[in-house]
């Protein structure tokens, strides 16, 4: 058992991370991962792959040279993860302010990625001015007041380096008064006690995290401490041996310590990694010695204790890393967050290309969301998180193949709103046609069917717009799944109508003034070619009108003198090219007429009896 519990205690986890606001980055071989908590206080993670390019894994590999290559790239990641964590933490409901719409219109840009990049160049700045401009400021006043042969003395760059050290920590101790930073500081010991509690071979519950040291000898606060030593060093040494103090103008003189430390920082940074990689493989009383230093830095500074929500999200995020270098097919995720309209639906539309789906679908989705015409969708302006969210659910839904209208559940059709779902066909835009006929050939007290119903929007929208005229509505379904649906859109709509589940005429009694009728009108060997989205989710039994499509038809002719008065109108839709060959089969009409629908097709027939 001891055996077993020692072995647990060598696990390397080949995950490290950091914190953000909000939340922990964690990085895997293959991936990094970061979890935030929203204002909702919901776990947002984001997941993405290291995508290195050959040149930079050959260079990752080469001893001293692999320092500067994964300081440079954990740099990359870990400002990109700090910006989008601070776009979720950040985010919210509120309508963007003035500056902001403005910045959007004038820039077609996001305005918190710009200040993330003003935030990143003012970061260079201030480490240039506060470890490498005010050091030499202090020697520079030192030897001025008290200290005149301080100068090309090896106590300058004693001092130098102990100035450097205090800047550092004083810098530590400063920030520290910022709340944000606190809490910062308490996420970085959540990330710590996580990869503490998975190298000790303990399940990752919050319990366990918990119960784990919030200190962690490979962090990156030690690494930090290890290059500014080396720095220290190196940096006295080549100046020194370079005499660049005897420089005589104090500008030069400035300008060459600027260059020899930009210019020796890849070197400072190989060596400093080795040195971090060394002795993170190596356990006793000499690691300590160097080890102890940036572990302190983290107990005083760096680290604090987090709360179980903190460790939930930590752990979230170190899962989440595993998951993806245990299986490269999984798929990046992406924070939802606050983004352009232009851009956004641009790149909804690419999506949409690459699956075959119409770029119309795409601004119906920006449109329904964020309630605007689609002629309108070419503002630049800023999209909520909470509209992002639901853009992106629906986006996701529809990439699956399933029809744009199911996943929004419900279609304008003819001043009604129609519930919609598999049960029964969308409504077509030029079915709006054969309603509008309906309602205006509609008289005083008709009895009007409409057969094959479906979702009942034919039925709903003659009810609603002839209700002065006192008519009576009766619609007709072979589906039991269709009438419920078609029930549900009259109660919705607050209109009378009667339902009845028949085979055409089977079950229907009496005579009506007024038939309307939208059969299946798809030849069944067409059916295979339709678009996915309708012959993979719409029902066959609505679609399929037998070898020529007109089965229907048929079966209508032959029986509708039984249950249609004299004078009485029929109102068809039908198939491209079917119109003339649908009036051949009412040959006890008294009169026809075709309509055309939006596009110039004869789909429409009025036949009088």
């Amino acid at each position: 058992m001891a055996e077993k519990e020692k072995k647990k205690k060598r696990i390397c986890s080949s995950v490290g991370g950091q914190a953000v606001m909000e939340g922990v980055m964690m990085m895997g071989k293959t991936s990094y991962c970061t979890a935030v908590r929203d204002p909702d206080g919901e776990i947002q993670i984001e997941k993405k792959r290291i995508n290195r390019s050959k040149a930079a894994a050959r260079a990752s590999k080469i001893p001293f040279v692999r320092g500067v290559v994964n300081m440079v790239s954990s740099l990359i990641r870990g400002t990109s993860a700090l910006s989008r964590s601070a776009q979720v933490y950040g985010s919210d409901d509120e309508e963007p302010g003035r500056i902001e719409k403005w910045f959007t219109e004038k820039f077609n840009h996001n305005l918190m990625h710009f200040i993330t990049g003003v935030g990143v160049f003012l970061g260079v700045v201030l480490a240039v001015l506060l470890f490498v401009l005010l050091p030499r400021y202090l020697i520079y006043t030192m030897q001025r007041l008290f200290w005149h042969n301080l100068k090309d003395s090896v106590w300058e760059y004693v001092m130098l380096g102990v100035f450097k050290l205090i800047i550092f920590l004083a810098y530590l101790g400063v920030i520290m008064i910022l709340k944000d930073i606190r809490r910062l500081y308490r996420y970085h010991g959540a990330e710590h006690k996580t990869i503490n509690c998975y190298e000790k071979g303990l399940e990752l519950t919050r319990e366990n995290v918990m119960s784990c040291s919030r200190i962690h000898d490979r962090c990156g606060t030690s690494f930090l401490f290890i290059v500014l030593i080396i720095n220290i060093a190196v940096i006295g040494v080549i100046s020194w041996a370079l005499n660049v103090s005897s420089i005589n103008n104090p500008v030069l003189e400035t300008l060459a310590n600027i260059g020899i430390e930009i210019v020796l920082l890849p070197v400072i940074t190989g060596i400093s990694y080795e040195v971090l990689k060394l002795f993170a493989h190596i356990h006793g009383p000499l690691s300590y010695v160097f080890k102890w230093p940036g572990m302190l830095l983290q107990k005083v500074f760096t680290t604090r204790e987090p709360d179980e929500d903190m460790v939930e999200v930590a752990i979230a995020a170190f899962n989440a890393a595993m998951e993806m270098d245990e299986n490269p097919d999984m798929k990046e995720k992406y924070f939802v967050t606050e983004g352009v309209l232009t851009k956004m639906l641009e790149e909804t539309k690419k999506k949409f290309a690459a699956h075959n789906i119409d770029e119309s679908d795409a601004e119906w989705i920006y449109s329904i969301v964020l309630g605007v015409n689609r002629s309108s969708l070419g503002e630049k302006r800023v999209v909520k998180p909470s509209e992002t969210r639901r853009i992106n659910d629906i986006v996701e839904k529809r990439l699956t193949g399933r029809p744009l209208w199911y996943i929004i559940g419900d279609v304008d059709f003819y001043d009604c709103t129609i519930k919609v779902d598999e049960r029964a066909l969308i409504p077509r835009p030029e079915t709006e046609i054969l309603a509008q006929q309906a309602v205006n050939t509609a008289e005083e007290g008709d009895k009007i069917l409409d057969m094959c119903t479906g979702s009942g929007c034919i039925a709903v929208a003659i009810a609603k717009h002839c209700k002065s005229k006192r008519v009576q509505v009766t619609a007709v379904d072979v589906s039991d799944a269709a009438i419920m649906l078609a029930t549900e859109n009259a109660n919705y709509n607050s209109v009378d109508v009667t339902f009845v589940q028949s085979d055409l005429f089977s079950r229907v009694h009496g005579r009506f003034n007024l038939i309307v009728c939208n059969p299946p009108y798809i030849r069944s060997s067409e059916i295979a070619t339709l678009q996915s989205e309708v012959r993979d989710y719409e029902p066959r039994i609505a679609l399929d009108g037998g070898d020529d499509g007109l089965d229907f038809y048929r079966r209508l002719a032959k029986e509708i003198t039984r249950y249609i008065v004299r004078g009485g109108i029929l109102i068809l839709e039908v198939g491209e090219g079917q119109a003339e060959e649908v009036l051949k089969l009412f040959e006890k009409r008294d009169y026809a007429m075709v309509i055309k629908d939006f596009a110039g097709v004869d789909r429409f027939l009025k036949i009088a009896f």
